[in-house]
């Protein structure tokens, strides 16, 4: 009998100039980025976390803390990958994930294939098991100030 579990994940990082703005492992062209002990990839935290919740298998920073000087500028994609492995070697498929990216600007419509796809490829999933969406915070609170970037993601699994 297969066993289904979901896995909620949450991520912010402020904004900060001189860094690359990086979403699900793709640069998104802007003048600022996301501030971070790794490359600050708010998405692929929040998918990471997701990931690992639904696995039972902890945090982000159990994995990969942020005082630990490896993953100094890391790509969070290999933060991704890893939790995919523990949540396999567990005994797990990664059936879906579903994730928003909150942000005010820059527009991000012109990103979710690209985003999608190398979230897809990093999980080993098809393309229409992965969902990326975004949304502004209508220029409520510190988001809609434009300070920080927020993701949210639910993944499902299955035994």
């Amino acid at each position: 009998m297969s066993e289904y579990r979901t896995g909620l994940g949450w991520d912010v990082h402020r904004t900060a100039p001189g860094r690359p703005l990086i979403l699900g492992g793709i640069v998104i062209p802007c003048e600022f980025g996301l501030e971070g002990h790794s490359d600050a990839d708010v998405l692929a935290h929040a998918i990471t976390d997701a990931l690992l919740g639904a696995a039972a298998l902890g945090d982000i920073g159990m994995h990969f803390p942020d005082s630990d000087p490896r993953w100094k500028g890391a790509d969070s994609l290999r933060f991704l990958s890893h939790a995919r492995d523990l949540a396999r070697a567990a005994g797990y498929k990664i059936v879906n994930v579903d994730s928003t990216i909150i942000l005010e600007r820059p527009k991000l419509k012109d990103y979710r294939l690209a985003i999608r796809e190398k979230l897809a490829q990093t999980l080993h999933l098809e393309v229409a098991r992965v969902s990326v969406k975004f949304k502004t915070a209508e220029g409520v609170g510190q988001v809609g100030g434009g300070r920080p970037a927020e993701a949210q993601a639910v993944v499902t699994l299955v035994s």
